[in-house]
């Protein structure tokens, strides 16, 4: 940015100067013919020197956004987030353990994301994934499994799947206020984020997580590939 820096001033010197150049050549009729080269350079001063300072505010622009990039998710990574009755622990240190999908919207459509997530629940943990819901309205979601004999496996895979729940829930509903600001999303409206494994955002939306394209997309933390396909968990957003 610094060579940005120096061809917008060395323009814009060359421009002025071009410019007193002109007003002389205009002031003197036997420099008119001096006009059209003058012109001519001071056009080229001032294109280059508009050129460069796009460029610069272009570069400065995107590197301001990847600085805020980084900023929220360094604060998502310092919120809590309830493991069990005795241990809290940030959401940083998931990191390498588990990706996360955040759910934030009312209890109700916390419960239905619930009853979508229970067919896929298996492969959802194979991939490692944990679902921290936020009730938005201050509603407690109900995550009760029909108690049979012949589901109680499953039933137990799906309650470690919903086990984490948020902490401080004033500083989680700021950050989601603050994302949905910045995507232009209705404050009302229930979103998902999905995070990768080592805790970067991964993908979002308004509505219900795709769980089903999770499990297809997504490989397993366990078995013969784990760490060869770490680098597969998709594009970082």
């Amino acid at each position: 940015m610094f060579f940005y820096v120096a061809f917008i001033a060395s323009g814009s010197l060359g421009g002025l100067i071009a410019t007193s150049r002109l007003i002389g050549a205009l002031a003197n009729p036997s420099r008119a013919a001096e006009v059209p080269e003058i012109l001519e350079g001071l056009a080229i001063d001032f294109g280059a020197a508009s050129l460069f300072a796009f460029l610069y505010y272009r570069e400065n622009n995107a590197k301001n956004a990847q600085i805020a990039k980084l900023s929220r998710e360094e604060n998502l990574s310092n919120l809590k987030l309830r493991v069990n009755e005795k241990r809290v622990l940030s959401v940083n240190a998931f990191r390498g353990i588990a990706r996360l999908v955040i759910i934030a919207g009312p209890a109700n459509f916390i419960e239905e994301c619930f009853k979508f997530s229970e067919p896929f629940s298996e492969g959802l943990l194979e991939r490692g994934v944990l679902v921290v819901p936020f009730a938005t309205d201050g509603r407690s979601p109900n995550f009760e499994c029909e108690e049979k004999e012949e589901t109680k496996e499953m039933n137990a895979k799906i309650k470690r799947l919903w086990q984490l729940a948020p902490v401080y829930a004033a500083e989680w509903t700021k950050w989601i206020d603050e994302q949905k600001k910045l995507a232009n999303v209705s404050p009302e409206s229930p979103v998902y984020l999905s995070l990768r494994m080592d805790g970067r955002v991964r993908g979002s939306g308004v509505g219900y997580p795709p769980w089903n394209a999770f499990v297809a997309q997504l490989p397993p933390v366990k078995g013969m590939w784990t760490g060869l396909l770490d680098g597969m968990d998709g594009r970082v957003l």
